[in-house]
C-alpha cells in the first residue's frame, strides 16, 4: 500500500510539488511573523534589563513601551532624586522612537549617570567627546558593512550626522546613544526626559525609595516601578493587535494550505476512480480507501513542513547577514505549533476527497472511463 501511495504522488510530480509548496508557505508565514515579533520583544526586554536600574520613574500616563511616550518630564528631577535616601544613581534618559532605514529606539543619555547604573564595556573608543558624538553597540556596528570609531553616521529621523566615538558591548538599552542635551535640542525637548532610571544602594531598600518618592510633594503624579515589574510586561498579550495579527496570518496561511490540498486530493480522487473501484472490488473497506487518501496527504504535509521549516531558517540566515541587529527568534514551541497547524489544515483539506472516494460504488468505478 505504501508503494501505491508514493507511486500516486510521483505520477503527478507538478501537482505534488505545488501541494508541498503550499504547506511550506503556510509554515513560513506562521513561523516568520512569530519569530520577528518575539525576537524584537525579547531583544528589547534583554536590553532594557541590561541598563542596570532597579527602579524606573516615569509620568503617570507613560507607556511601558520604550520610546512611545515622548519626553514630558523635567530632567532636573534626576538630581533631586539622587539626593533621596538609599538612591545611589538617578539617570535621566530620552527615548526617541525613530523610523529610518530601520525601526529603532534612540537613547539620549547623561553619560556620567547612565554609566554609573552599570559601566559600559568599550570594545573600542570611549565616552562622548562632543555634542555630535554617538556611542553604538557591537551589533549595530556590524550593520551596513561595518562601522568603526571615527566614522560619520547619519541618524535619518533626526536629519543629523554623528561621529562614532565608541563601540560598546550590546545590551545597554539603545543600540545608538547620543548626549541627552543633543537629542533634546533636535526633538524640541530641552530640559526634558522620557524616563529616569534609579539605582538603589541595596535591593532591600527599593520599597523605601518608592515610598519616599510617592510621599514627596509634587511627585505624587509620577509612576515608580520596579524594573522586574516592567520586564514582566514584555509579553505578546500586552501589545495591542499582536494576537489579532497573528490569528489573521494563521487563518490566511491555513486557508491557502487547505484549498491547495483540497484541490490536489480532489483531482487525484477523480483521476483514480477506476483504481479505487479495483481496490474496493478486492475487498478494501471504506476505511482503507480513506486511509490511502489521508496518508497521501500526510506525506505531502510532512514534506511541506520540512521544506517550510528549512526555508524559515534560511530566512533567518539571510536577515542575519543583511540586518545583523534584527532579532529573529525561532522557538521549539512555535516550531511544534506551526507543524501541527499545517498538518491540521492539510488533513482537513483531504477529508472531503477521502470521504468521496470511500463512497464510490465499485461497479460504477470499474465502468468509469
Amino acid at each position: 500500500m505504501n508503494k501505491l501511495i508514493f507511486a500516486n504522488l510521483l505520477h503527478r510530480p507538478v501537482r505534488s510539488i505545488i501541494s508541498v509548496l503550499a504547506v511550506a508557505i503556510e509554515v513560513v508565514m506562521i513561523l516568520s511573523i512569530v519569530a520577528i515579533f518575539m525576537g524584537m520583544l525579547n531583544d528589547q526586554k534583554q536590553r532594557t534589563n541590561g541598563i542596570g536600574a532597579d527602579l524606573v520613574v516615569s509620568p503617570s500616563n507613560a507607556s511601558f513601551m520604550n520610546g512611545m511616550s515622548g519626553a514630558s518630564m523635567s530632567a532636573k528631577l534626576a538630581p533631586f532624586l539622587s539626593t533621596l535616601p538609599h538612591v545611589s544613581v538617578a539617570a535621566p534618559v530620552i527615548q526617541n522612537f525613530a523610523m529610518g532605514s530601520s525601526i529603532e529606539i534612540l537613547y539620549g543619555i547623561d553619560y556620567p549617570t547612565f554609566n554609573a547604573l552599570k559601566p559600559f564595556t568599550f570594545i573600542s573608543g570611549g565616552p562622548f567627546q562632543g555634542p555630535n558624538d554617538v556611542i553604538i553597540d557591537d551589533v549595530w556596528a556590524r550593520t551596513g558593512g561595518g562601522h568603526r570609531v571615527g566614522d560619520i553616521v547619519a541618524i535619518q529621523s533626526l536629519h543629523h550626522d554623528f561621529r562614532v566615538c565608541g563601540i560598546v558591548e550590546s545590551g545597554r538599552g539603545g543600540r545608538r546613544m547620543i548626549p541627552i542635551e543633543t537629542l533634546a535640542a533636535l526633538t524640541g525637548s530641552d530640559g526634558k526626559a522620557s524616563i529616569i532610571y534609579i539605582k538603589s544602594d541595596n535591593f532591600a531598600n527599593e520599597g523605601l525609595i518608592r515610598q519616599e518618592i510617592e510621599s514627596t510633594n509634587g511627585l505624587k503624579d509620577y509612576r515608580v516601578q520596579a524594573m522586574d515589574d516592567i520586564l514582566s510586561m514584555y509579553t505578546p498579550s500586552r501589545f495591542p493587535g499582536f494576537d489579532l495579527a497573528l490569528n489573521v496570518v494563521i487563518a490566511i496561511a491555513v486557508i491557502v494550505g487547505f484549498l491547495v490540498i483540497f484541490q490536489s486530493m480532489y483531482t487525484a480522487v477523480m483521476e483514480r476512480t477506476r483504481e479505487i473501484g479495483i481496490l474496493k472490488s478486492m475487498g478494501a473497506s471504506k476505511l482503507t480507501v480513506v486511509g490511502v487518501v489521508l496518508r497521501e496527504c500526510a506525506v505531502l504535509a510532512l514534506v511541506g513542513v520540512v521544506v517550510g521549516i528549512a526555508a524559515t531558517f534560511g530566512v533567518r540566515a539571510i536577515l542575519a547577514v543583511r540586518f545583523p541587529g534584527f532579532a529573529f527568534e525561532l522557538t521549539g514551541q512555535w516550531l511544534a505549533n506551526g507543524t501541527l497547524i499545517a498538518f491540521a489544515g492539510a488533513l482537513c483539506g483531504a477529508l472531503y476527497p477521502a470521504w468521496m472516494a470511500a463512497r464510490k460504488d465499485p461497479i460504477d468505478a470499474l465502468a468509469y472511463e
